[in-house]
């Protein structure tokens, strides 16, 4: 099993790192093959340039982009840790899905109709919060993000299996809540790696 990471948190101290941490180590105690793409420390660019675009057109995809796709084409299982701002994700992890999940490489169109191209992996999908899960749920913004991240972004990619958990109220909770966000983050992470 592959298992890609993807990790979008600028600070190397954050709760995010802890569950990225966890994510690897389960992750190599179940016998799969690691790779993280640690977004900030790779210093990837998320602006999506004109350059770019023509670039698509011509069949001559930047290096760059090139370098993340094969990553995801490697990947069986592929796991996004980052936190929740204003609603939604970081910009850098906003324009990895821009420039990375391109046409012609996550999805194409046939006869009108839109197709996705990564079908057979799975996405999972860790957020962290400032607000209690019980308030996100209740103002919908669980049910809104589930609907733009994983059916607007990697059902689109023809990706089905998307598994979105929360972890709410983080920098608010007592350290033991959090031992437990991070041993729902080992089990998750199991389940998904079968």
């Amino acid at each position: 099993m592959n298992h890609l990471i993807i990790f979008a948190h600028p600070n190397q101290k954050s709760f995010c790192k802890g569950i990225l941490d966890t994510v690897v180590q389960t992750s190599e105690d179940a016998g799969a093959a690691v790779r993280v793409r640690d977004l900030y420390q790779i210093n990837f660019n998320p602006v999506l340039k004109p350059e770019d675009f023509v670039a698509f057109q011509s069949g001559n995809t930047p290096v760059d982009i090139r370098e993340e796709q094969e990553q995801i084409t490697w990947a069986d299982v592929i796991t996004f840790v980052f936190p929740v701002w204003w609603a939604s994700v970081p910009a850098i992890l906003k324009g990895y899905i821009d420039k990375v999940f391109s046409y012609g490489f996550a999805y194409e169109y046939v006869d009108g109709a839109p197709n996705g191209l990564l079908k057979g992996k799975k996405v999972v999908i860790y957020s962290t919060t400032g607000t209690s899960n019980e308030m996100y749920a209740a103002s919908g913004m669980h049910k809104s993000m589930e609907q733009t991240i994983g059916q607007g972004i990697f059902n689109f990619s023809g990706i089905k299996e998307v598994d979105h958990t929360f972890f709410g109220a983080v920098p608010y909770v007592t350290d033991e809540i959090r031992k437990d966000y991070l041993a729902d983050v080992r089990r998750i992470t199991m389940q998904n790696l079968r």
